[in-house]
């Protein structure tokens, strides 16, 4: 098994992610995406909002300020909630989030406990400073950036949180823009920034990264989707309820048993949604994957009902990289409050007025490239080099052609023409430096799934071979008929 240490060397070799202002030492918790990083991520980003825009021709993605006016958060709750436990030394100066802190002590979940209670299990396991041994007192800290906007009568605004927020205060003006219709879905994929007391873990962690998400606006008596779920009744989720959290077990259990269970059917629809994106689209294996269930004590206050997304991965296990959220009206009655804008919205047949409901699909951008290049991650003993394993929608590259040598013209040029070709359909490399052998492994390590070889006998059969980065095997395919049989594999 590789560590995350192994993993951060190989992405920055690779151009994959490293970190930000390195040349000056590097900034903690801010990463730079290089070449084959951000082709990564836009492939997934695409992915991403191919599948859950699809979901319903009322949703639609917006894209918004990253700094946001200060009333927002005063409304969400941020300026007042938003805030992290930190254990500290008064005597070094050490800082670290005390809820991680004791985790990884105690090996064993400690979210949604008050600071009192992080001292109390500080002070019963007798739990010092990891540097001076010194005693740790718990305190809070507010995550938010504050800026400071314009000269002379100076504006406070916020970095925001999350993104979340946005499509919120803009619930108003597209609701009436998209002709009054619910359910509407507003879905944003930026930035956020958070203050994190003790970024780590690579790209897990992080003060500035990207969420991807999707909040669906909807009247609560008649939740989306609901006519949908007779169609998934009968298929399998795989879950860690509270019930299974003793023994840490994964249980398949379909939507008709977790609706019985007391959730809602539009919720669990979405579950199932959510993990066909998993696997069917992502491949990531089923052993691979949970859903998570939060208690009263670990979700959020507003969250009716909360599953985390969780990836198990090859060094931290267990991680959180998403979440499913029924936010009830929470967030427009907190905007409606303080900004006295009315968020009500007029049911026509019955003349009823309400605020919608939210429910949110929120994903973590850096988390899933940091996932999927962990789990696609292979050294390979029979190679003796490192194997990246991505799947063919997000891999940077689909395809790559090699002329076989760089010193026969006809070669190259017939290449350069097949290369010309495909690159028009597909996310396609050319390389013709180095033995056949080495661009096999270059290609192989940045996760290229097939590779195209021009050879000598492709400018008599006029055909060129494929190679299978997973299996190494190889197929002879006429040029002529490349493009539908690349097409094939893709899909």
């Amino acid at each position: 098994m590789h560590t995350s240490l192994e993993l951060a060397a190989f992405c920055k070799k690779k151009g994959f992610m490293y970190p930000s202002s390195e040349i000056y030492g590097g900034l903690s918790g801010f990463y730079d995406y290089g070449h084959l990083g951000t082709k990564l991520k836009h492939n997934f980003e695409h992915l991403w909002r191919s599948f859950f825009l699809g979901l319903n021709d009322n949703f639609h993605e917006i894209e918004t300020a990253n700094i946001a006016h200060e009333n927002v958060f005063k409304a969400s709750g941020h300026l007042q909630n938003f805030t992290d436990p930190v254990a500290s030394c008064k005597k070094c100066g050490f800082h670290v989030r005390a809820d991680h802190f004791l985790a990884e002590h105690l090996k064993r979940r400690v979210e949604g406990k008050t600071t009192d209670e992080y001292q109390e299990l500080i002070t019963q396991n007798k739990l010092g400073c990891p540097q001076c041994k010194s005693v740790l007192t718990v305190s809070v800290l507010n995550m938010m950036f504050p800026v400071k906007l314009g000269v002379g009568k100076v504006q406070t605004g916020y970095l925001r949180p999350e993104t979340a927020q946005s499509p919120y205060v803009n619930f108003k003006l597209q609701y009436e823009l998209l002709r009054k219709k619910l359910p509407l879905g507003l879905a944003l994929i930026g930035r956020a920034y958070r203050n994190e007391i003790s970024p780590r873990n690579f790209t897990l962690r992080q003060r500035e990264f990207v969420q991807a998400e999707l909040q669906i606006f909807f009247d609560p008596q008649h939740p989306p989707s609901e006519s949908d779920f007779a169609l998934v009744k009968d298929q399998k989720l795989k879950t860690t309820l509270i019930l299974d959290r003793e023994q840490n077990k994964v249980v398949e259990r379909t939507a008709q048993q977790l609706v019985d269970s007391g959730l809602p059917e539009f919720y669990v629809y979405h579950l199932i949604k959510i993990q066909e994106f998993y696997f069917q689209h992502l491949k990531i294996s089923p052993e691979k994957f949970r859903f998570y269930q939060l208690s009263d004590q670990e979700k959020a206050f507003y969250n009716k009902y909360h599953f985390d997304l969780e990836i198990d991965l090859a060094e931290h296990g267990w991680t959180e990289v998403g979440g499913l959220h029924y936010r009830t009206d929470h967030d427009l009655s907190g905007h409606q409050k303080i900004s006295q804008q009315s968020m009500e919205v007029l049911e026509e047949a019955t003349g009823r007025k309400f605020i919608p409901h939210v429910l949110e699909l929120s994903f973590g951008v850096d988390r899933h490239i940091y996932a999927l290049l962990d789990l696609s991650y292979e050294m390979s003993k029979e190679r003796e080099y490192v194997v990246l394993h991505l799947p063919a929608k997000v891999t940077p590259y689909f395809c790559a052609v090699f002329p076989l040598v760089k010193n026969k013209p006809e070669i190259v040029a017939l290449g350069e023409q097949v290369y010309q070709d495909l690159k028009q359909h597909f996310s396609c490399l050319y390389d013709e430096t180095a033995a056949v052998g080495r661009r096999y492994a270059r290609a192989d390590e940045q996760g290229i799934k097939y590779c195209i070889t021009v050879d000598f006998d492709s400018l008599q059969d006029h055909a060129v071979t494929i190679r299978d980065r997973d299996s190494t095997q190889q197929e002879r395919v006429k040029i002529s008929q490349l493009k539908e049989k690349l097409a094939l594999l893709f899909s």
